[in-house]
C-alpha cells in the first residue's frame, strides 16, 4: 500500500476534503506522486480504483483518471491539475455576469465555483448579499458562511428547512454540483427541493461547474453516509438514512456556468450524447 493512502482515504471519508473539484486536485496529487515513484502500473491502478471508489458519485476524477489511462503520464496528471485550477478562474469571471449590484444570492453547501463567482462579483465591486443553507448534517454551508464573513461579503446563514420562508428576499439562486447527468444535476442532498421552491417563486437557478463533470457512466452511485451523523443514539426500531446527494431535474435550472461558456440544459444534454 502506498504510504499516506490511508491518509487520504480518511481525508475523503471525514469530508476533511470535499468538493468534486478539490477531491480530484488532491487524489492526482496524490497520484502523481506514486507515478512519479512507481510508475503507471498495477500499483498505480489499483490505488487509483480504491480511491475513486471511496467517493463514488464524484464523477470529476473518474474523468481524469480515463485521460490518464489514455495517456499515461506524469505531465497528463499536471495538466489536468492545471486546469482544475484555471477553469475555476474561467468560471468566476463568466459567473459573475449573471449577478447585478444589489442581487441577493441564495446557495447550498460549499462549492469552490460558486464561491469563486460570488467572490468575483464582490470585487468587481457589486453589493451583494448571500443566504447560505447550512447544510445537514456535515455542515458544510456554515464554512461557506464563515468563508464569506471574513471576506466582509454580507451573508445570512439559515436552516436548510428555511428555504422557502427566505426566498422571497432572494433574486438568484445559485449552486456548484458534483456531475452533470442526462437525469439532471447531482449535488448535495436538498438541492432539489431548493430548486423547486425557486421555480415556484419565479427566481432563477443557476448551477456551476466544470465540464469535466460531464458524466457519461450508465450507473449513478447515490452515497450513503454513516446514520450516526443524523442521530447518536441506537434503537432496534429506528433506522436512519443518510443520503447525500439528490438529482435535480433540467427543468428547474435556468442556465449552467461552465469554464467554456454559460449554457442552457439543453448545451449541457447535447455534449452528454
Amino acid at each position: 500500500m502506498p504510504e499516506g493512502l490511508n491518509d487520504l482515504i480518511k481525508k475523503l471519508n471525514s469530508l476533511e476534503i470535499q468538493g468534486a473539484k478539490e477531491i480530484a486536485t488532491e487524489s492526482l496529487k496524490f497520484l502523481r506522486k506514486l507515478a512519479k515513484e512507481k510508475g503507471f502500473g498495477k500499483e498505480f491502478n489499483k490505488t487509483a480504483k480504491r480511491i475513486e471508489n471511496t467517493r463514488p458519485t464524484e464523477v470529476v476524477l473518474h474523468n481524469c483518471l480515463e485521460i490518464i489511462k489514455k495517456e499515461k503520464k506524469v505531465e497528463t496528471i499536471n495538466r489536468l491539475v492545471r486546469r482544475l485550477n484555471q477553469s475555476t478562474k474561467e468560471i468566476a469571471k463568466r459567473g459573475s455576469r449573471l449577478i447585478k449590484s444589489g442581487d441577493k444570492i441564495m446557495t447550498h453547501c460549499h462549492s469552490s465555483e460558486a464561491l469563486a463567482i460570488i467572490k468575483q462579483a464582490w470585487e468587481e465591486g457589486k453589493k451583494i448579499k448571500v443566504y447560505a443553507t447550512e447544510t445537514r448534517p456535515k455542515g458544510q454551508g456554515i464554512k461557506t458562511a464563515k468563508e464569506l464573513a471574513k471576506l466582509k461579503i454580507p451573508v445570512e446563514l439559515i436552516i436548510d428547512s428555511a428555504v422557502e420562508f427566505f426566498i422571497k428576499e432572494v433574486d438568484i439562486v445559485m449552486v456548484g454540483c458534483d456531475a452533470l447527468r442526462k437525469e439532471g444535476v447531482v449535488n448535495k442532498i436538498g438541492t432539489y427541493p431548493m430548486a423547486v421552491i425557486a421555480k415556484e417563486h419565479k427566481k432563477p437557478f443557476f448551477v456551476v461547474g466544470d465540464t469535466l463533470k460531464l458524466d457519461r457512466r450508465k450507473k449513478l452511485i447515490i452515497e450513503e453516509r454513516c446514520c450516526r451523523e443524523v442521530c447518536m443514539e441506537r434503537m432496534k426500531t429506528l433506522e436512519v438514512r443518510n443520503p447525500v446527494f439528490d438529482v435535480t431535474p433540467w427543468k428547474y435550472v435556468k442556465r449552467v456556468v461552465t469554464e467554456k461558456g454559460v449554457m442552457t440544459s439543453g448545451n449541457i444534454l447535447r455534449m452528454l450524447k
